[in-house]
């Protein structure tokens, strides 16, 4: 048996299992993840083999196959012994020990293989400081844990490695993942391409708009933003390079718009489900909250490829290279994507779980894509689309699966430690419980702690430990959740370890460097955009219909002055004039009073139409 059936073969019943799971309801809590993260660790150990391609390969292959044995043994004494560890709160005998060592090592050497060191160096640091911790002086020492206590909480139990965000990655999330995966072997991965290109393609900076629609559009159902660019970086990148654009703005545009799909909901990287388990609060409330940010990101975005495109003259894409409106509404194209979405709407409205929605979304979906398919393939043609989906579906949950049950390991660590409770009372300290201080410190801290990590993984690290601080003082928790959240995941297109423009320099074939400063103009609005969460209660659609049209004629201001000002665009035709006029918008614009935010608005449009009327005259 090859490689490729193995991973394959795994695959499919990774996607199965997550089907079976989502259509009947999940098994035991510890049961189901313990299932789960048997099943993803051995595919991530297929997908990724040790020394692939090199002489010791023989060697790594023996290494691949005792960390697997490891983590099923680990998982099935797990489900064997459920009831044990539920009931009686068993202490941790010398297999246990080794059982966790074995589980714990090989989930951290698949994050290594998958994402790098960052993330499993953080875990290891994490467990020696529950263990070493009370040799460290002051307030940052604590009693110290032994290996036993360590591998109870870690093991013997649903607080460490078993607990909640392996749980939702075992459901919820791999709930959507499924839903995504076939949705785009459905059709709707080229439906939602010819879709970006009709939108955005005539306009100026046409191919740079189709990459920020598209982007966009593949990131809300996709779990990384670096899997993102890499996938339609793959086709946005070349276009706008062979129709003129910089390499490094191209490179730029799509590692931004990449990105702003993880802060989009209604997956959000899937963070949205961890963020509301985390809060306590309905999965509804989250996207509803974050709804009014990931709108004005992708309008700053648009905007600033306009005034961008306008200031170079950056080409539009040819008319013979789009497609037409009638393909695009084609039933076959069209009828798939919105029975998922029906069906997902159905499960919400209906009160099911979450995962439940997603299957309903599944069924619809399966069921137009026969219905509208028939015909044109045959039956082994639609089965075999059905199946690229599951496997699809089963590879992407590997670096979800891993990363997340690594992610409760060191939760379960600080929470062990109180770590977080530490430094969240250092940071008020330091910041005098200053609101704004405050805000400042953590935004600085997230964007340093989430370099290197997938959007998840590092929200689930920043909300541990930072998140606190804010609550702190007086901060409400939803917003200090999605504040938190916004900067770790802008960190993948802050330099130095801007991974996703890293790839999207790779295929642009481009130096990064320049890049990376493409991608902080062009998502610049990204990092003000969090502190209007806390300034204006209606970005997150909360404090009434005024306090949301406020933060709306804020944010508004924003996404247009920090373009302009960053891009140059004329105002009144005055270089100095306009730099003072748009920093005068933003300063009204994040000054929290009733009125500013208009007084911004209206300063903007005046000062742009006092230009354009100069403009005429001088015609």
């Amino acid at each position: 048996m090859t490689l490729e059936r193995v991973q394959k073969g795994l695959a499919i019943l990774v996607g199965v299992f997550v089907f079976y799971t989502a259509a009947t309801g999940p098994f035991e809590g510890l049961i189901q993840r313990a299932i789960f993260l048997a099943l993803v660790a051995s595919l991530g150990f297929a997908l990724y083999p040790l020394g692939a391609g090199k002489s010791w390969r023989p060697l790594g292959l023996a290494i691949d196959l005792a960390l697997c044995a490891v983590t099923v043994a680990a998982c099935g004494y797990v489900v064997w012994n459920y009831d044990e560890i539920m009931t009686s709160l068993p202490w941790a005998s010398t297999l246990d020990m080794a059982l966790t060592a074995g589980l714990v090592l090989s989930v951290l050497e698949l994050g290594r293989r998958t994402v790098g060191l960052i993330f499993p160096v953080l875990v290891l640091i994490g467990i020696g400081y529950a263990m070493f911790g009370n040799l460290l002086p002051g307030a940052l020492g604590h009693r110290g844990f032994d290996a036993a206590f360590v591998t109870e909480t870690i093991f013997l139990g649903d607080l460490g490695i078993w607990g909640m965000l392996t749980g939702v990655a075992a459901t919820v999330i791999a709930a959507f993942v499924l839903f995504g995966a076939l949705l785009l072997h459905s059709g709707g991965g080229q439906a939602f391409m010819d879709l970006a290109m009709r939108l955005g393609g005539r306009q100026p900076g046409g191919a740079a708009k189709i990459a920020t629609i598209a982007s966009g559009l593949f990131g809300m159902i996709s779990g990384s933003a670096v899997a993102n660019v890499a996938t339609t970086g793959n086709f946005t990148i070349p276009m706008m390079i062979r129709l003129g654009y910089p390499r490094p703005f191209a490179a730029a545009v799509e590692a931004v718009a990449s990105t702003g799909g993880q802060i989009a909901p209604p997956i959000m990287g899937a963070a949205a489900f961890v963020m509301a388990e985390i809060l306590g609060v309905p999965y509804t409330t989250i996207i509803v909250g974050a709804i009014l940010p990931a709108i004005l990101f992708y309008v700053s975005v648009f905007v600033t490829v306009h005034f961008v495109a306008q200031q170079r003259g950056l080409a539009v894409v040819p008319e013979d290279e789009m497609p037409d409106w009638k393909t695009i509404t084609a039933p076959r194209r069209v009828l798939p994507i919105l029975a998922a979405l029906g069906g997902l709407g159905l499960g919400i409205w209906l009160g099911r779980s979450i995962a439940t929605a997603a299957f309903y979304g599944v069924v619809g979906l399966l069921i137009a894509f026969v219905a509208t398919q028939a015909g044109r393939l045959n039956p082994r043609e639609m089965a075999g689309r059905v199946i690229d989906g599951l496997e699809d579906a089963g590879k992407g949950m590997v670096i979800i699966g891993v990363l997340l049950a690594g992610a409760q390991v060191l939760v379960s660590m600080i929470n062990l430690t109180g770590i977080g409770v530490t430094l969240s009372s250092l940071i008020v300290t330091l910041a005098g419980d200053s609101v704004v201080l405050v805000a400042i410190i953590v935004g600085l801290v997230c964007l340093i702690m989430g370099m290197g990590l997938p959007t998840t993984a590092a929200y689930v690290l920043v909300a541990a430990v930072l998140a606190p601080a804010m609550t702190a003082v007086g901060i409400d928790p939803l917003a200090a959740h999605l504040f938190v959240f916004y900067f770790a995941t802008i960190s993948v297109i802050t330099p130095p370890v801007c991974v996703a423009v890293f790839v999207g320099s790779g295929i642009a074939n481009t130096n990064w460097l320049p890049a990376a400063g493409e991608a902080v103009r062009l998502g610049a609005v990204t990092y003000l955009v969090p502190f209007l969460l806390l300034l204006y209660p209606g970005m997150t659609m909360s404090g009434g219909i005024v306090g949301i049209i406020e933060a709306v004629a804020a944010g508004m201001a924003l996404v247009l002055a920090v373009p302009a000002l960053l891009s140059g665009a004329p105002l009144t035709g005055r270089k100095p004039l306009d730099i003072v006029l748009l920093l005068a918008v933003i300063a009204l614009a994040i000054w929290p009073m009733l009125i500013t935010p208009f007084l911004a608005l209206a300063l903007f449009f005046g000062a742009r139409a006092v230009g354009r009327a100069q403009g005429r005259a001088m015609a």
